[in-house]
């Protein structure tokens, strides 16, 4: 019986408008007309969970410095025994990737290097970690040094006294260069703890699967959980602050949080306003570097640049607070639960074998929580510099009269930038007119239709024909990407419309009405008591975890954000389910059990989500 298949890339129909869009990628990116028997042999599956959007061409830099540096620390760094790199490339606008195997008569010679670069990590895991944070901090300050400015019409008379023998514009080179290669550094950094994390967690699955062949993975999951992650203090931030702005009496101040100016004016001639503001500034260095997006998009909002958002967040605490609700993190719950499960497996064990189990599971909570903290240092602290600085060298361009726009830059490749940029460079050293201005407006407005046409359709969820079996284990821990899974996308109208399966991902079940947002822009509309429903989540939408009662996403596995994220608030997760966000309409009403990993459209609340809800209504009029 024919194996059912997803469409071959020259299979999918173009969106209107959008005929050439393979000539604004690098050439390495698309798929060729001469390997098109080759790469229709592999099978693709779509990144949307990092990569969601269509991207601008600057903004392929991200997934290309990602997936390459993933690809190298499993194949050459580590020299992971069964897997290696991640093929990818971009299609119609969105990001495909296939994992590459490791051939099966090549396994056993990599398994001494790996054990032996493994250990030699896990045994000097702080140190090594200590001197991860110094790297990557030298790495962000030099970024942050960078700064581009107009050329001097005139070289300064002091110069030419001193002998310099320059005139700015090596610099304007130098720094553009300098600022590719310093992120480029910071996804290196990125990598060479993360993929650890993933292994010390995959030893410990692996060994749970083997010595109790039907645990739950959720429950392998929870034990690892409760742990202090970096990635949470942003928002914790806020919510200190909404507790600060209670104790001082400042809530008046926090009506109209969208004029941000208006508002920390207003608090700052308050009685008691100068404390809170000193909170507020000291909160801003480092944690404000934080997006509502994800961070590989330069129109990603950043706190720092967006006063008004962590404002509003803090304003939704305050309102909360007030109403008695609890907003941190359930900690204590959390922790006592970990340690009943990992208590009651341990029973179950002799004691070599339980002596095994304790340091698997420790070494695999140590290095748990790098799986989340690097987001913060690399997708949102590294790459919201990195956005900053391109915006500005965007802005000497227009100045210059080579695009009207500031960001209009991003409609061009890393390359062609650095040929715009000596075109500008040679034009101003030389006196003449610049060639960007009567080349560039043409190109970029081409570019702005093309993405916009692209945008019109959703991307196919895979390419080609799937193997039999999904047994790659970092596809099925963080993407979701599982047999089962892709069966079901293969299924489509098949599909029951009363309901989704996907990824068990975080468990509990829960009754509620949809709440579906399709970008990072509208969060703001989520309200209390919703079950969100979502392509993907960020790690960023901390702030309204606590809103709640659940989650669904579209793509995502049990090490994925919306799965780690749920699990450290208690909420009902289902991962992976491929078309939620499609299927479902806000308004309708679900049962989300992240148990069984099911979603279920209702006709309304059931009588046991009714008592819930009235449980819930009398408890706040209380």
């Amino acid at each position: 019986m024919a194996m059912k298949s997803f469409p071959k890339p020259s299979e999918l129909p173009v969106p209107e408008g959008a005929k050439g869009w393979e000539k604004i990628y690098p050439y390495y990116l698309v798929f060729q007309d001469k390997l098109k028997d080759e790469e229709d042999q592999k099978f693709w599956f779509c990144d949307s969970q990092h990569w969601p959007t269509v991207f601008k061409p600057f903004e392929t830099i991200g997934a290309e410095f990602a997936v390459k540096c993933l690809g190298q620390y499993n194949a050459r760094h580590l020299m992971i025994p069964t897997a290696k790199g991640i093929e990818f490339r971009v299609h119609l606008g969105y990001l495909y990737m296939s994992p590459i195997p490791v051939p099966e008569e090549e396994i056993a010679e990599r398994v001494p290097e790996f054990e032996a670069r493994i250990g030699h990590y896990f045994q000097n895991w702080q140190p090594l970690l200590d001197q991860w944070h110094t790297k990557v901090r030298d790495t962000l300050n030099e970024m942050e040094s960078i700064e581009f400015k107009p050329l001097p019409d005139m070289v300064p008379m002091q110069d030419i006294q001193d002998g310099v023998g320059k005139d700015g514009s090596e610099r304007l080179l130098e720094d553009y260069d300098r600022l590719i290669q310093l992120a480029y550094q910071n996804w290196q950094y990125h990598f060479e703890f993360l993929n650890l994390g993933y292994i010390a967690y995959l030893d410990f699955f692996n060994f749970c699967k083997e010595v109790f062949p039907n645990i739950p993975e959720q429950n392998i999951a929870v034990m690892v959980q409760g742990e202090d992650m970096e990635l949470f203090r942003p928002d914790d931030e806020l919510k200190h602050l909404a507790v600060k702005a209670v104790d001082l009496n400042l809530q008046e101040h926090f009506t109209n949080t969208d004029d941000a100016e208006a508002t920390l004016a207003a608090i700052a001639a308050a009685e008691g306003g100068d404390q809170w503001l000193a909170q507020w500034e000291e909160a801003q260095d480092p944690w404000f570097n934080f997006t509502t997006g994800n961070g590989f998009y330069c129109h990603d909002k950043y706190w720092r640049d967006h006063l008004d958002i962590p404002l509003g967040f803090i304003a939704d605490y305050i309102h909360r607070l007030e109403q008695g609700q609890q907003i941190l993190r359930p900690m204590a719950e959390l922790v006592a639960e970990r340690e009943r499960i990992i208590s009651e497996y341990q029973d179950l064990l002799d004691e070599e074998t339980a002596a095994i189990f304790d340091a698997k599971r420790s070494l695999a909570a140590t290095a748990y929580p790098y799986v989340e903290n690097h987001n913060f240092y690399i997708e949102h602290w590294t790459m919201g510099i990195f956005w900053r600085k391109v915006r500005a060298l965007s802005k000497v361009f227009a100045d210059a009269g080579f695009w009207a726009d500031d960001e209009d830059m991003l409609y061009l490749s890393r390359t062609e930038v650095r040929d715009a940029l000596f075109d500008l460079v040679n034009s101003h050293g030389i006196g003449a007119k610049a060639i960007g201005p009567v080349y560039w407006p043409d190109v970029i407005a081409e570019r702005k239709s093309t993405v916009t046409a692209l945008k019109k359709a959703r991307p196919a969820p895979a390419l080609n024909t799937p193997p039999e079996a999904i047994t790659e284990p970092f596809t099925r821990m963080l993407w979701g990407i599982t047999t089962e899974q892709v069966q079901q996308w293969l299924a489509g109208d098949d599909v029951n419309e009363s309901g989704l399966k996907g990824m068990a991902a975080s468990p509990g079940t829960a009754e509620g009405y949809a709440r579906v947002i399709m970008d990072a822009d509208e969060i703001g509309q989520v309200q209390q008591g919703e079950i969100l429903v979502a392509p993907v989540t960020a790690p960023s939408w901390g702030p309204i975890f606590g809103k709640i009662k659940a989650a669904v996403t579209d793509i995502g596995g049990m090490m994925s954000h919306a799965a780690i994220v749920c699990r450290e608030y208690a909420l009902p997760a289902v991962t992976g389910t491929g078309s939620a966000s499609t299927t479902i309409q806000t308004g309708q009403y679900l049962r989300v059990n992240g148990t069984a990993g099911t979603v279920e459209i209702l006709d309304g609340p059931s009588d046991e989500g009714a008592e819930a809800e009235s449980a819930t209504a009398e408890a706040a009029l209380s």
